[in-house]
C-alpha cells in the first residue's frame, strides 16, 4: 500500500521537492490565486506498462498547480508542469511490473486538489483512433494484440482492421463507463471483410455498462472491429479503449475467493478458455475489491475477475450434486463455491451444526460480477425447507441468517432466478457466525461534489463521516495514519447512538505544502467489548445518472489530504458561557480574522448538530465585516450532554472558492430552568383582563428573568414581566383594542430570558390560550307613556273554549284528504 507521496519516491526527498516547487511557484510573477482546482479530462486514458506516457490534463484553475499525485504504487512523475488555467502536463514513467488495471490521479495546486480521474494501465500497446475511420470500406488498420483509444462522437461509427490467422482466438474488450468519463454505453462487434458480424456485445454482467466480443478466426483474413455508442448517440466525451488480442478472457471462476495471504489454485471459465487454471498468492488485505487477472501462453486479461478474501476455509463442488444425497459436504464455518454450468442447474452442499448455532449465510455472485441471480434455500436431513431467499442487501445476491434448531445436517440448495446457467453462473456462499463489521465512508457535504481535504496554513478543515455498524452498539473513537507532517486529527467519540459524525484535521502555520495519502479508522471505544475496527473509505462518484444517481463509483484505497498555502481568512465560534435549553433559542456568534485587503464575504455553516437541534443552513459574513450570528435552536426531546461542534467557511478567493474550518468547541443542551402551566382566559374587544401562569423552577438562577407573552393577535397588548426564581404565579394584565380581531388564539408561549455569566438563556415556553369576544349586543329600551286613566270595571267575559290543538304535519294531510273525500261525495 503507499505509504508516502508519490511525487518522488523518497518522502523526506518529495516533501523538500514539493515544498521548494510550491514557493517557487508562490513567489513566480504572473501566478493568480486558483482556489478549488478542476481535472475535467485526462489524456491519453491509459498506457501500457513499461513505458513512458506524456499527459495532457485538462481542467479550470490550474493556473498554480505544483504537482500530480497518484494513488497507486507502480507510476512515477518524472515531469510536472502547469500550461495556463485550463491545461497542465506530465510525463509518467509505468513501471514494467506495474499492477493491471485502474489508477486513480490527483493534481494538486497552491490552494487545493482537484477531484479523483482514472487511468488505465495495460499490458497492451496504445494506437490513437486516426479520423476518418467512419466507413467500413475503409477503416483504420491496426496490428493486431493492441488497446486501440479514441472516441465516440454523435452517430460515430469507428472501425479498425487487422489481419489474423485460422483459428486465432480475436477477443475485443471494451473499456467506456469503466473510465469514468462520462454517461456512455459502447457497444462492440467483430465482423469479417464481408461484413458480417462474427460476435457482438452491449452489456455484460463481468464488464458493467462495457462489452467484450469474442470469436475463433474461421479464416486467415483481415477482421474487422466496430465500436459505437450502443444507440448511435454519443458526444466528444464518449472515450473508449479497446483491447483487441489474443489473450483470456474468462467470465468465471472456482473458487470466487479465498483466505487472505494463502496461495490459490484458480480454475477460469468462458470461450476464451480451456482448462484454464493459475495459481493465485493472495495478498494480506486489499483496501479496494481485489481481482485475479487471467494469464496464459497468449497474454493476459485486460481487466480482473474480482475475487473475494476472507479467512473461510474452501469447498469447491463436486459433481453431480443436484440432488440432497448428492451433495458435497462442506465445513461450517466456511465457502462453498462453484459454477451453475447448465440451464436449470442446482448445485447443493451439506454441513453440520448444532442446535442453537447461529450463522449468517451470504452469497457473493453478482458483487463479484457473476451473471447468477441467486436464489438460496436451506433444507434439514428430511428435505423440509426451513430458510429461504432470493435477493438481499440492494443486491441480487442472496442471505439469510440461519439459527439451526437442532442437532444435524443441514442442506444449501443454490439456482438461478430464471433458471438459467453457464460459464459465467458462478457463486460462492459462505456461511459464518455472526461477525461485528464497521462500515465508515465520507459523507458529500456539498451535494453532488466529491469531498477533498484541503487544510489550509495554519487552519482546519473538516469532513463528515458516516458509520454502518452491524451486529454491535458503542461509541466509536478515531485515529489517523501517515497524515502530512505538521497535520493533526482532532476527533471526538462518536456516540452509540448516532450515525453521522465529524472529524476535523488541523494544519500549523509553519506545515510544509504537500500530500499523503493517509488512512483513518474507527474502532470501539468501549475496551471491555471484543475489538471491532473499520477504515474511513472514501469512494468517488465518477458518473451520475438520472436524478443525480450516482452510476459508475471509483473506491479510493486511502484518504488523500494536502496542505496548502494559507487562506485569506479563518473563523472561529464563540463558545457559549450558558446552554441551549430544550424549547429554547440561542445566537452563536462566528467571528472572521481577515487578512489585510481580503473582503470578500465569507458563507459559514455548522457541520453537524447535535440530535434535536437545528441552526441556520447557512450565515454570509458580509463583505468588510467580522462578525454573524448563527441562529439555533432545540426541540423539546433535544439530546441532553455537552457537544463538540465545527463550522465550515467558503469564500471566492481569486477566481475559485477556498474552503476552511473553525475549531471545535462546546455546546451544552440543557433541561429548561423553568416548567410553565398555562391558565385559559378570554377578553372581550375595548376591554381588559388577566392571564394567569404558574411557575415551576427546576433550576434556580440568580436575579430576575424577563418574560414576554408572545402570540398575542392584533391590537391586544400585556407589558414584559420580570420573575425570580421564588416566583409561583405570574399575571399578565392584557389589554384587547375595540378593532382586536375576535377568535380563539391557542399557539401562545412565554419567551423567558434568563441571564447567567452575562450571557441570555432564552426559553419558549408554551402554549396558552387567549379567546377575543366581540361585546354582547344591548337590549333597546322602549321609549316611556302617560298611564292611562283607570278604567271602569269591566263585566266578567264569558268562558273561552280551550285553544284548537296544533295538528302535526301528518295530521294535516289526513285532514285534507278527508275534506276532499267529503266535498266529492256533496251533490
Amino acid at each position: 500500500m503507499p505509504s508516502a507521496d508519490l511525487f518522488l519516491r523518497d518522502s523526506k526527498t518529495s516533501w523538500l521537492v514539493v515544498c521548494g516547487l510550491a514557493l517557487a511557484a508562490l513567489l513566480s510573477p504572473g501566478v493568480t490565486c486558483a482556489a478549488d482546482p478542476q481535472m475535467s479530462v485526462m489524456l491519453p486514458r491509459g498506457g501500457q506498462r513499461g513505458t513512458e506516457v506524456e499527459l495532457r490534463l485538462y481542467g479550470a484553475r490550474l493556473e498554480d498547480a505544483v504537482a500530480l499525485h497518484i494513488y497507486e504504487p507502480g507510476i512515477e512523475v518524472l515531469e510536472f508542469a502547469a500550461v495556463n488555467g485550463g491545461e497542465s502536463k506530465a510525463k509518467i514513467r509505468i513501471a514494467p511490473d506495474c499492477p493491471l488495471g485502474s489508477k486513480h490521479f490527483r493534481v494538486r495546486t497552491m490552494t487545493g486538489i482537484t477531484e479523483s480521474r482514472t487511468f488505465t494501465v495495460s499490458a497492451l500497446p496504445t494506437v490513437l483512433e486516426v479520423e476518418p475511420n467512419n466507413d467500413f470500406a475503409k477503416p483504420q488498420v491496426v496490428p493486431f494484440g493492441v488497446t486501440i483509444e479514441g472516441t465516440a462522437d454523435t452517430e460515430d461509427v469507428d472501425y479498425f482492421a487487422f489481419e489474423a490467422k485460422k483459428g486465432d482466438r480475436i477477443t475485443a474488450e471494451v473499456e467506456g463507463i469503466r473510465l469514468g468519463d462520462t454517461m456512455f454505453d459502447v457497444y462492440v462487434a467483430i465482423l469479417n471483410s464481408a461484413r458480417f458480424e462474427l460476435s457482438t456485445s452491449d452489456d455484460m454482467a463481468l464488464v458493467y455498462q462495457d462489452g467484450v466480443a469474442s470469436v475463433v478466426a474461421p479464416a486467415d483474413g483481415t477482421y474487422i472491429v466496430q465500436l459505437r455508442e450502443s444507440a448511435y448517440g454519443g458526444h466528444g466525451g464518449c472515450r473508449y479503449r479497446c483491447h483487441v488480442g489474443p489473450f483470456p478472457r474468462p467470465v468465471g471462476l472456482v473458487p470466487s475467493g479465498g483466505p487472505a495471504g494463502s496461495e490459490v489454485a484458480v480454475k477460469f471459465f468462458g470461450e476464451t478458455v480451456t482448462d484454464l487454471t493459475n495459481t493465485v498468492l493472495l495478498p494480506q488485505s486489499s483496501n479496494v475489491p481485489f481481482g485475479v487477472f487471467a494469464t496464459d501462453e497468449k497474454g493476459i486479461a485486460p481487466s480482473p475477475n474480482y475475487f473475494r478474501l476472507s479467512s473461510l476455509p474452501n469447498t469447491v463442488e463436486q459433481e453431480p450434486n443436484l440432488e440432497l444425497v448428492q451433495a458435497t459436504e462442506m465445513t461450517a464455518p466456511g465457502a462453498a463455491n462453484g459454477v451453475l454450468m447448465q440451464k436449470g442447474d442446482t448445485d447443493r452442499f451439506v454441513f453440520a451444526a448444532q442446535a442453537g448455532q447461529v450463522f449468517d449465510i451470504n452469497v457473493y455472485a453478482r458483487r463479484l460480477r457473476s451473471e447468477l441471480d441467486a436464489v438460496l434455500y436451506v433444507f434439514n436431513e428430511r428435505g423440509e425447507g426451513l430458510a429461504s431467499n432470493d435477493d438481499a442487501n440492494n443486491s441480487p445476491d442472496s442471505a439469510i441468517r440461519f439459527t439451526a434448531p437442532a442437532d444435524g445436517k443441514y442442506y444449501l440448495s443454490i439456482f438461478d432466478h430464471l433458471g438459467k446457467g453457464g460459464p459465467g453462473y458462478f457463486y460462492r456462499i459462505e456461511v459464518e457466525p455472526i461477525t461485528r463489521d464497521l462500515q465508515l465512508t465520507i459523507n458529500e457535504f456539498q451535494q453532488f461534489i466529491e469531498s477533498r481535504v484541503v487544510i489550509p496554513q495554519g487552519g482546519a478543515a473538516g469532513f463528515l463521516v458516516n458509520a454502518a455498524r452491524k451486529d454491535f452498539g458503542g461509541a466509536l473513537e478515531f485515529i489517523a495514519e501517515n497524515l502530512p507532517p505538521g497535520v493533526a486529527l482532532e476527533a471526538v467519540p462518536m456516540a452509540g447512538d448516532q450515525g453521522t459524525t465529524q472529524l476535523l484535521l488541523t494544519a500549523a502555520a509553519d506545515a510544509p505544502l504537500g500530500a499523503s495519502f493517509a488512512q483513518i479508522y474507527g474502532k470501539l471505544a468501549d475496551p471491555n467489548q471484543p475489538a471491532v475496527q473499520g477504515r474511513v473509505r472514501q469512494d468517488a462518484v465518477m458518473v451520475r445518472g438520472q436524478n443525480n444517481i450516482p452510476f459508475w463509483t471509483e473506491p479510493l484505497p486511502s484518504l488523500m489530504v494536502a496542505v496548502s498555502q494559507a487562506a485569506p481568512f479563518t473563523i472561529s465560534l464563540v463558545e457559549p458561557k450558558v446552554p441551549l435549553v430544550r424549547g429554547g433559542s440561542m445566537q452563536l456568534k462566528v467571528v472572521a480574522t481577515r487578512a489585510e485587503g481580503f473582503t470578500a464575504p465569507i458563507r459559514v455553516e455548522l457541520f453537524l448538530n447535535p440530535n434535536g437541534v437545528n441552526s441556520s443552513r447557512s450565515v454570509a459574513i458580509a463583505e468588510g465585516q467580522t462578525e454573524a450570528i448563527i441562529d439555533m435552536n432545540a426541540a423539546g426531546n433535544a439530546a441532553l450532554g455537552t457537544f463538540r461542534i465545527v463550522a465550515r467557511a467558503e469564500a471566492t478567493v481569486g477566481n475559485g472558492n477556498v474552503v476552511s474550518a473553525s475549531r471545535f468547541i462546546n455546546l451544552t443542551v440543557a433541561e429548561p430552568y423553568l416548567q410553565f402551566a398555562f391558565q385559559p382566559a378570554a377578553v372581550e374587544q375595548g376591554k381588559s383582563t388577566e392571564m394567569l401562569v404558574n411557575v415551576e423552577t427546576s433550576k434556580p438562577f440568580e436575579g430576575t428573568a424577563r418574560v414576554q407573552l408572545v402570540g398575542l393577535p392584533n391590537k391586544v397588548t400585556t407589558p414584559v414581566i420580570e420573575i425570580t426564581k421564588e416566583t409561583k404565579d405570574l399575571v399578565f394584565p392584557i389589554a384587547a383594542e375595540a378593532g382586536a380581531p375576535p377568535g380563539q388564539n391557542k399557539s401562545l408561549y412565554c419567551q423567558v430570558i434568563v441571564t447567567e455569566n452575562g450571557e441570555p438563556i432564552v426559553h419558549n415556553i408554551g402554549t396558552g390560550q387567549l379567546r377575543v369576544d366581540e361585546p354582547i349586543p344591548m337590549k333597546v329600551a322602549e321609549p316611556m307613556v302617560a298611564a292611562p286613566a283607570p278604567m271602569p270595571a269591566a263585566a266578567p267575559m264569558p268562558e273561552q273554549p280551550p285553544a284548537p290543538k296544533r295538528l302535526t304535519r301528518l295530521e294535516q294531510l289526513r285532514l285534507e284528504q278527508k275534506q276532499r273525500v267529503e266535498s266529492k261525495g256533496t251533490p
